[in-house]
């Protein structure tokens, strides 16, 4: 069975134990990406899908993030979304068992690589809302247009986050359309729901303490609770740079 025969959304459990547990064959290099990226095929049962592997020990060293974190984030940050219920972040587990060491492993998006946030047409882009908001609670820095996809289905994912949480204000993103705009009251209270989590339910928290440090994650819920005094999208700050290079 392939994951086209699955509805990638209501069947996250069963694809989940697939990347943590499945038979994992490096199959491909990205090449553009800055750190080592390889496509990779998972089978598990009767289940069989590609999937893509970012080994720990195959990322770029960076001056502002600790060494050996990157993938970390990617995780943090499906688990933040899976508590939101936004769907945004496609299946990522952190995998201590794998050809090249332990590293992030992602469900692949099947997608068209014309279609990306620069290419969208304005009623995709007003679906994008969640997505930035998430961007602005995580302190993603490397929103670029081409880490946001539409699969088969017209389902919207965000990829690569190896560069968020960072405790210093760090946001840059090509998404800045809704600036002044409310936040609308569903988003709100999702978000409202992810800040009572954090001080009621000691599960969720200890699970992104082993991603993140504590200063991330104290920085993450001031982040959240900003957001829901503000109530709208914010401007982007004039002082600094806040849209990625290359914005694809």
């Amino acid at each position: 069975m392939t994951l086209s025969q699955l509805s990638l959304v209501d069947n996250k459990k069963k694809i989940l134990t697939a990347l943590q547990k499945g038979d994992l064959t490096v199959t491909g290099q990205f090449m553009k990406s800055s750190n080592y990226t390889f496509l990779g095929q998972v089978k598990y049962q009767e289940l069989e899908f590609q999937a893509v592997y970012k080994p720990q020990k195959g990322e770029t060293p960076l001056w502002d993030f600790a060494k050996g974190t990157l993938c970390k984030r990617d995780v943090a940050a499906f688990l933040l979304s899976e508590n939101l219920g936004w769907d945004l972040v496609p299946p990522t587990v952190f995998r201590r068992k794998a050809p090249l060491g332990r590293g992030a492993l992602q469900m692949f998006v099947d997608n068209d690589p014309d279609k990306h946030y620069f290419s969208f047409d304005e009623k995709t882009r007003q679906r994008l809302k969640p997505a930035v908001l998430f961007d602005l609670m995580i302190n993603n820095a490397d929103r670029k247009g081409g880490h946001v996809l539409l699969d088969e289905k017209n389902h919207v994912w965000l990829i690569d986050h190896g560069t968020s949480f960072h405790t210093e204000f760090k946001l840059r993103s090509v998404i800045w359309e809704f600036a002044g705009q409310e936040i609308p009251d569903n988003l709100l209270n999702d978000i409202q729901g992810l800040e009572k989590d954090f001080a009621t339910n000691p599960e969720f928290k200890k699970e992104m303490l082993h991603l993140l440090s504590e200063d991330e994650l104290h920085a993450l819920q001031t982040r959240i609770h900003i957001l829901l005094q503000l109530k709208t999208f914010p401007f982007p700050d004039q002082n600094r740079r806040t849209i990625p290079w290359p914005p694809l």
